[in-house]
């Protein structure tokens, strides 16, 4: 009988990530019971190797060492090689990269752990070469020494792994001893994460550190925003805008066809990696509309508006899902060989040869910091360099006549590109990160008062919810890929997801889309809130065992899953029946993790707006019509108003009957009841902390007593609650 470990095995899998590695050498096997098992059954060390399809570094220790025949004999000779996509298995990625983290200081992709067959971490690291240099171990020294010792020093391997699955345990899975502060962290949480950012920003490039990299930070970025409309302090929307408009102007931004990049490898956003990510351009152009409804900067509506068609464009399934990621690398045109960046850089001599026109290259050029010695191995990825004024004055022009001129270059630019060889696309549909594209979808739909917008939210949510959750059980799946489910749904599943529901509830007024939220956050409670621990996990309790079960409190590529829990339950408690309790469950998991909030704010930036929500209570704006007039939802939307929860409910009391009974819910919440249309008008009920307004026909006179309290910190009680 063969063993599995006999062969490579990734065929048999949907993921782009794992099959890119089915013709290795290597025996490689998918995280399973049949290769853990083979693990046990051996007695042989395991090699994990974690990476995701569009990490350059990953495919260059591929090409070095997974593709080559005396490295993979060893490997199948000595070890049991376990390959993981981290993007479809975050609570295997988590638990290493901790461990990476305690005990290099450091971490990244490709991440290469040697664990017990039990899985308990004993060496650890990224990328190595295949032999030493430059100070870098080699990775075939690596596997002879790690293989001797794990026959002669088996003791000493196996003493190391407890410790290291110890403290991963301490730092990923334990609470305080004591159930959290009597209290829940205040509002003052949030300013000391913005204080903290200020004295981590770059007042010179934008964006956080004196260095290299730059990652973009959004979670920062809306602490900054929240922050300046609480205390008016201007250092705050200064930061703000400098971040917006660095990585707005520098290389972060394909100026040709927009979207982000994943990150900039400098400290000015000249060059990015080239990889993007959905997650990224879902939650850059959410900080986005924050700084539009602040400063009513058009530029951030408009950058909002290209990434989201770049989305739509290139990252969307024909039925209407997300995918996942576009590579960094493609293949470079003249050479045939896959280069980062090729599809995406410029030669002065490739622009003269598609514009023609003199004239148009060198505004081109000029504009767009395309040169003959390039900011990037000889070619140039674009940044804005000059302004409109400038170009004018020196090529002799009429600023519009800039514009137009620019604006026809970069479509014939963006055409010309459409014919290089594509980047590859990974065509996971991930249910968390499809979240985060709903939630912004419908947020910009809002702020900007676009319907597509909220048809690519709803047609995503129902894909995803199609395909991805199961409502006999209330279970969500994590990944669909052409026809494939797999993988239990993460905290970040059903908190992003549950998140994004709602946002499509408050940009339709569909109930259907508010069902499910609620679901969803229900779910949350039964299978990830620990009462005893006043926690929540970031596994299920029905998931899979592993050495141990970690939450996820920090801001990391992707907003904290147990932040955006703690905001979404906060938002649905308005809506949800008294059994609910997920005000309580928001409360308990703040107490808890209070000391982590005032000890290091900034780290923990979602999870500081969410205790500033709770601080502040919820701004309810009910709605009562069969249609939300346009231009009420105009108001409101292209407001900064970051507690608000657009509320829209049948006018009669006879249709609110219907709503409840497809919400499940015995009565109705205080946000609806007793709150119909008036004189069979459309009716306004502006609510702060359980205190309204007079209902009201007039939109105006609703946002007139909005800012009164606002500015006053008086609410009127005409019709307290």
């Amino acid at each position: 009988m063969t063993r599995p470990t006999d062969r490579n095995r990734l065929d048999e899998e949907e993921s782009p990530y794992l099959r890119q590695h089915a013709d290795n050498p290597v025996n490689w096997q998918p995280w399973d019971e049949r290769a853990l098992e083979a693990a046990r059954e051996q007695d042989k060390p395991i090699f994990l190797s974690i990476g995701y399809s569009a990490c350059h570094w990953c495919h260059v220790m591929a090409d070095e060492s997974f593709a080559d025949e005396e490295v993979a004999e060893l490997l199948n000779e000595e070890f049991v090689s376990i390959k993981v996509d981290r993007e479809e298995r975050p609570d295997v990625d988590s638990i290493y990269m901790a461990v990476c983290q305690l005990v290099s200081g450091g971490g990244g992709w490709p991440l290469s752990v040697w664990l017990t067959p039990e899985g308990k971490p004993f060496y650890v690291g990224t990328y190595f070469p295949k032999r030493s240099k430059r100070g870098q171990p080699g990775f075939l020294d690596l596997l002879e020494g790690l293989a001797d010792s794990w026959e002669t020093d088996r003791e000493e391997i196996e003493n190391r792994a407890e410790e290291w699955t110890a403290a991963a345990r301490d730092r990923l899975e334990e609470t305080p001893d004591s159930i959290g502060a009597a209290e829940p962290p205040s509002s003052e949480v949030l300013e000391r994460a913005a204080d903290a950012a200020l004295r981590s920003a770059d007042r010179q490039n934008g964006g956080f550190g004196s260095g290299g990299p730059k990652f973009p930070q959004p979670a920062r970025l809306r602490v900054l925003a929240r922050a300046f409309d609480r205390t008016g302090n201007d250092e705050f929307r200064e930061v703000l805008e400098g971040s917006l408009t660095a990585m707005l102007e520098g290389g972060l931004y394909d100026h040709v066809g927009g979207g982000f990049h994943r990150y900039c490898v400098d400290a000015d956003w000249t060059v990015p990696h080239f990889e993007k990510m959905l997650y990224d351009n879902a939650e850059i152009p959410r900080a986005l509309l924050a700084g539009y409804r602040l400063t009513g900067d058009e530029r951030y509506a408009d950058y909002v508006r290209e990434t989201l068609e770049f989305v739509s464009r290139e990252l969307t399934h024909a039925e209407g899902g997300f995918f996942s990621t576009l590579d960094a690398q493609s293949e470079d045109s003249e050479t045939g060989e896959r280069e980062e960046g090729a599809f995406y850089v410029w030669t002065p001599a490739e622009v003269r040869d598609v514009l023609g026109a003199e004239t148009d290259a060198d505004l081109f050029c000029a504009r767009y910091d395309i040169t003959e010695s390039g900011n990037f191995e000889g070619q140039s990825q674009p940044n804005l360099a000059a302004s409109i004024s400038e170009l004018a004055d020196r090529f002799d022009l009429e600023e519009r006549e800039v514009q137009q001129r620019l604006e026809s270059a970069r479509e014939k630019l963006f055409e010309a590109r459409e014919e290089r060889p594509r980047p590859n696309r990974d065509e996971k549909v991930l249910a968390g990160w499809n979240g985060l594209m709903i939630a912004t979808c419908a947020e910009a739909a809002l702020a900007l008062g676009e319907d597509h917008h909220a048809g690519m939210a709803v047609d995503a949510l129902e894909f995803v919810r199609d395909r991805l959750w199961d409502a006999e059980a209330g279970r969500l799946s994590r990944r669909y890929k052409d026809g494939d489910v797999a993988v239990q749904g993460y905290l970040e599943d059903y908190a992003f997801l549950a998140r994004g529901a709602l946002g499509c509830y408050e940009a339709t007024g569909e109930v259907d889309h508010l069902a499910f939220a609620l679901e969803l956050a229900r779910a949350i409670e039964a299978e990830f809130y620990d009462a005893e621990r006043g926690t929540l996990y970031f596994t299920p309790e029905s998931g899979e065992s592993l050495v141990t079960r970690p939450q996820e409190l920090n801001d990391q590529s992707t907003p904290s899953a147990t932040g955006v829990a703690v905001e979404t339950l906060l938002a649905l408690e308005d809506v949800a029946g008294e059994d609910d309790g997920f005000e309580a469950i928001a409360t308990s998991v703040l107490r808890t993790h209070a000391g982590r909030l005032e000890s290091n704010a900034l780290e923990h930036a979602t999870l500081c707006l969410a205790a500033d929500r709770l601080e502040a209570g919820p701004l309810e704006v009910t709605v009562a019509a069969e249609e939300v007039p346009a231009a009420w939802r105009e108001r409101f939307g292209s407001r900064y108003l970051p507690d608000r929860l657009f509320a829209p409910r049948p006018p009669t009391e006879d249709g609110l009957e219907g709503w409840l009974d497809e919400l499940g819910l015995e009565a109705a919440p205080a946000i609806w009841a007793g709150r119909e249309a008036r004189d069979g008008e459309p009716t306004l009920y502006v609510c702060r902390n359980r205190t309204c307004s007079p209902p009201t026909h007039d939109v105006d006179e609703a946002i007139e007593w909005l800012a009164e309290s606002e500015t006053s910190g008086e609410l009127d009680d005409d019709v307290p609650f």
